[in-house]
């Protein structure tokens, strides 16, 4: 019996290893950050299989969505003329991708109006939002879809409440308490997932985005961007077009560090569109006219 544990202990140890290798290939050292991204990843990946088995009930979920939405969103959503425009832009885009999803929940879409937030993230039970900063990036309706597609997917695939169970969990909540679900940081919901999960809402989310009319190339677009940002702000290894603030750097380098790389994300789309034979050569749509005259400062279309 103790062979066996310390065998297993050394496969662990091994697998930990190969995974950081894989996550972090550009790194000699490895920092306390890989470390806890490490740690997490196997409390999820280890939990996983037993919250399959004791799955909430979609309407329990949605509760708990709710309040989660309700409790994150009351300083931080859209509240003037422009930010609601562009929220229901984002909500016709975001409706129109989620018509093909496997759970008809009622899908909901929340603009952060802050320039400094690039960067989206799903909650259970339906909710998803996006930031502003993130939308400037982008010029073509096909890179939201995708971007919106693959935040659906955390909540089609039940990523987003399997999170939730699982901290619950660790930490002794009891969700049916809303003091207690509400204790919950937002920045729990902007960490990436696993890896594979990361890559299954990549896959599915693309797929969806095709499936309401979007170019699959709004994909490879916004990964191309997100290489480019990793390069400019992370790995700085060239110098940016435009600076920007250190809250927005800081908030890159936290996305970059919890998801895969971008170059992984990108072989995995141009994979998927052969794959699947999707239709590469399909017009992409520029951001929505009204849209881009609120944006102050737009990326040029190309």
């Amino acid at each position: 019996m103790k062979r066996i544990f310390g065998l297993a202990l050394v496969l662990a140890i091994a697998g930990a290893a190969l995974y950081l290798a894989q996550r972090h290939p550009r790194k000699d050292v490895v920092s306390p950050n890989a470390v806890l991204d490490v740690t997490a990843d196997w409390q999820r990946d280890l939990s996983r299989a037993p919250m399959e088995l004791t799955r909430l009930p979609d309407s329990e979920e949605v509760r708990i969505g709710d309040e989660l939405a309700q409790d994150y969103g009351a300083s931080r959503q859209a509240h003037d003329a422009q930010s609601q425009m562009i929220e229901k832009y984002v909500t016709a885009v975001g409706t129109k991708v989620a018509a093909n999803t496997k759970r008809k929940l009622d899908y909901r879409f929340h603009l952060i109006a802050d320039p400094d937030f690039i960067n989206a993230f799903a909650l259970p039970g339906g909710h998803v939002f996006i930031g502003q900063g993130l939308l400037n990036q982008m010029t073509t309706e096909d890179e939201l879809a995708f971007v919106l597609g693959h935040e659906i997917e955390h909540i089609d695939h039940y990523h987003a409440i399997e999170r939730m169970q699982i901290e619950a969990q660790l930490h002794n909540l009891n969700l049916d308490a809303l003091a207690e679900v509400t204790e919950l940081p937002m920045s729990l919901w902007q960490a990436g997932y696993s890896k594979d999960q990361e890559f299954e809402a990549d896959r599915e989310g693309l797929r969806l985005a095709a499936l309401a009319g979007y170019s699959p190339e709004g994909a490879i677009d916004i990964f191309n961007r997100f290489d480019e940002l990793d390069r400019e702000y992370v790995m700085h290894a060239e110098t940016p077009p435009e600076e920007l603030s250190q809250v927005a750097a800081e908030g890159l380098e936290g996305y970059f560090r919890t998801h895969p790389l971008p170059s992984e994300r990108l072989s995995q789309a141009r994979a998927v569109i052969a794959q699947d034979g999707l239709d590469a050569r399909r017009a992409e749509t520029p951001l929505n006219a009204e849209y881009k005259t609120a944006d102050a400062n737009p990326r040029p279309l190309n």
